[in-house]
């Protein structure tokens, strides 16, 4: 088993956090319709802490926040540093993102990464390096929007067991590190972080205005552009067996 009760309730937990501090939404402390189903889990955040009553509604509190605030450095990390390994072709050893900027329109290079020959290997990375792979998978389906909370009833949606049971499921039958061996793990990590490493530089070319990516995975020395705020902090990746220190943080005391 991959997702634990506390798993499930601290990832719902999470979903709520976020309608409250960036969609600004206010959930009444006598709930009624679709979000009376929360009830239950507004209780228990407010008896640990994480959220309080003002007047007829619920408010995150400073240790509510300080928990959004731990997971989404880990999100961002996610997108950085662990979204790469999504489509690996392993027969060839190559990573579809090294392709990324060679594609116009999102839908081509979402057609381009639909094929076959490309494995997800996100789940073993995190396997390998000792991060429950269960909340990589969350991460993704936040990144896909499968939480979509302006559509009906996604307060009955978060509650049921059904992508809960997605998710455990998606951990089960993924590639695991012992059908890689330790060796391919470790190279295709060092890939990996290789490639990161470029797709960030690239990146701030862009947002520079400097178009110095070559189109063949090569950056031109003179052009590259690297914001010393960013880039060093990622480094470490090049070790395949490092881990941020904010995924070693606890979310949730329940």
């Amino acid at each position: 088993m991959f997702l634990t009760p506390d798993n499930k309730k601290s990832y719902k937990a999470i979903i709520i956090l976020d309608e409250m501090i960036n969609g600004n939404r206010q959930f009444k402390t006598v709930a009624n319709g679709d979000d009376s189903v929360l009830e239950p889990l507004f209780i228990e955040l407010m008896a640990k802490g994480y959220l309080t009553a003002s007047g007829m509604t619920y408010q995150v509190t400073a240790s509510g926040r300080e928990v959004y605030d731990t997971f989404m450095k880990r999100y961002t990390e996610f997108l950085k540093v662990y979204d790469v390994f999504s489509y690996v072709d392993l027969e060839k050893g190559e990573f579809a993102f090294a392709r990324y900027y060679d594609f116009d329109t999102d839908e081509d290079w979402l057609n381009y990464c639909d094929n076959e020959r490309f494995d997800d290997l996100r789940i073993a990375v995190a396997i390998f390096k000792k991060i429950n792979p269960a909340e990589i998978v969350f991460m993704s389906f936040i990144n896909e929007n499968r939480f979509d909370t302006t559509s009906a009833g996604w307060q009955i949606d978060l509650v049921s067991d059904n992508v809960w049971d997605e998710i455990e499921e998606i951990c089960s039958v993924a590639i695991k590190p012992e059908e890689l061996g330790d060796d391919a793990m470790v190279d295709m990590i060092g890939q990996g972080a290789d490639l990161m490493m470029k797709l960030m530089e690239e990146e701030q070319n862009r947002n520079s205005g400097n178009n110095g990516y070559n189109g063949s995975g090569g950056y031109p020395q003179q052009e590259v552009v690297v914001v010393e705020e960013t880039i060093p902090y990622y480094q470490p990746y090049y070790d395949p067996f490092y881990v941020s220190p904010v995924w070693l943080l606890p979310l949730f005391l329940w």
